[in-house]
């Protein structure tokens, strides 16, 4: 387990550092929340059955699992920044191949690709506000971010919709292209050289199986899939749900998501203080007992008990009660040179975790016939109480062993090297590391790394 503690950056980098990452993960949720609901238009105009919509989505969800395998064993050996800039551009170029898709085939082909970059974005994502942001401030670091979740899923909607009616189905996915490339280029300019981890001597790789074998890392991989589990269980068929055995409108749908939304970013605005004031399972626990609260009081009655728009809004809020508390406390597990490795594993068990629920649920549920009414809800939504609940045990066992290594560590934990620059700022000293294949090409570097793109600055 890591002990080691971020660099001495100045406050005006860091900020700049989560803000960017920010509009980053806009961009990769954009793309992940834009598509489905585009699934009815494309059909059609692709003639596509829409009873195959399911592997449109389901081939992301997919592909993304599989690259998180495939990228834990290589992230953690560049450039965050460059690797960032790659995974980013690949996304870009898959979700304009989406807008080109002439048939089934070639939508799912280009949806791969989306999953293939979009996964490892996510890790690096976080694995660069891990590296920047010391421990004491990184919950709040992390509630920025995941904020991004929020406003993607306020937005994406609606945005989506919209283009498609001012244009075609084509036009969101050549719009969202050319704002992630826009994105991008600004954030890799105004991004710092974020070699950090490269620090020093280079360690050697972590095998997968080594991380495996730490008791720390099994359990929040288990707490990371209950959470996903538990939640894709349900989320699929919400909609569904709503429209056919509550009687809500389906044309005011789109404001209920809206609703849902706006309490989500203003819920993520306080979880990352109360993670760092309180801890990580504190949080999550309140979460986890919320989000039961909205399974039993709204999917088990038959009607509903309280208004739809109050159980719908707690219900979505909920995600960040437990998405932040996760993520803030698995950044603190692995050494720097394995966060982006860990994370792409996170990110792989999350995208299994969730196809499951969602695949798992349809084994259970059923439509009755004449009425669409989904049966045997009651039964999903305990299924994902029970698994839920065992999220903020497997927390409170990791953060024992977080907290208590920290404490028998402190007194020769690492203190990062300061040199100061001619402005009187300090700056950490970064040895100068080398960095192979697409990081090297994107610095402009030979690999024995002679030079260094960019030092990390005290300001952007």
């Amino acid at each position: 387990m890591s002990s080691a503690v971020s660099p001495a950056v100045s406050p005006i980098v860091e900020r700049r550092v989560i803000v960017l990452v920010a509009l980053v993960q806009l961009v990769n949720v954009l793309d992940f929340v834009m598509v489905m609901p585009l699934g009815p238009e494309f059909a059609r105009a692709l003639a596509i059955d829409e009873a195959l919509l399911g592997w449109v989505g389901g081939s992301y969800t997919a592909a993304a699992a599989v690259s998180g395998v495939l990228a834990a064993r290589f992230l953690d050996r560049f450039d965050r920044r460059s690797a960032l800039a790659v995974a980013m551009l690949g996304l870009v170029l898959a979700t304009a191949a989406g807008g080109l898709a002439t048939g089934l085939d070639s939508m799912m082909a280009a949806r791969v690709a989306a999953g293939l970059f979009g996964g490892p974005a996510t890790s690096l994502s976080l694995a660069i506000v891990a590296d920047v942001v010391p421990v004491e401030r990184r919950g709040k670091a992390m509630g920025v971010v995941m904020a991004a979740f929020a406003v993607a899923s306020v937005v994406g909607v609606p945005a989506g919709l919209a283009a498609a009616q001012a244009g075609s189905w084509r036009t969101p996915f050549f719009a969202l292209a050319v704002l992630g490339l826009v994105v991008t280029a600004f954030a890799v300019r105004q991004l710092p050289s974020l070699r950090l981890h490269l620090d020093g001597p280079r360690p050697r790789s972590t095998p997968t199986l080594a991380l495996l074998r730490r008791p720390e890392i099994r359990m929040m991989l288990g707490a990371a899939a209950a959470m996903m589990l538990s939640i894709f269980l349900v989320v699929p068929y919400v909609r569904s749900f709503l429209v056919n055995n509550h009687g809500y409108p389906d044309d005011e749908i789109m404001y209920l998501y809206l609703a849902g939304g706006v309490g989500s970013f203003v819920v993520v605005q306080f979880s990352g203080r109360a993670v760092d004031r309180l801890g990580s399972t504190p949080v999550a626990a309140l979460g986890t007992a919320l989000v039961t609260l909205c399974l039993l009081v709204g999917f088990v009655p038959a009607r509903p008990v309280v208004p739809v728009i109050v159980v719908f809004v707690l219900f979505m809020s909920t995600a960040s009660l437990r998405g932040v508390p996760l993520s803030a406390l698995a950044s603190r597990i692995p050494a720097p040179h394995e966060r982006a490795q860990y994370m792409s594993m996170q990110s792989a068990v999350q995208h299994v975790a969730s196809s499951l629920g969602a695949i798992g649920a349809a084994q259970i549920l059923a439509t009755e016939p004449g009425t669409h009414r989904l049966l045997h809800v009651p039964q999903v939504a305990v299924a994902g109480v029970a698994i839920g609940l065992t999220m903020p045990l497997l927390m409170w066992r990791v953060e024992r062993r977080v907290r208590a290594r920290a404490h028998a560590t402190a007194t020769a934990a690492p203190t990062a090297a300061v040199i100061p620059d001619p402005t009187g700022a300090a700056v950490p000293a970064v040895a100068v590391a080398a960095v192979a294949g697409v990081a090297a090409v994107i610095e402009g570097r030979n690999d024995d790394g002679a030079t260094e793109a960019a030092p990390f600055p005290t300001e952007l």
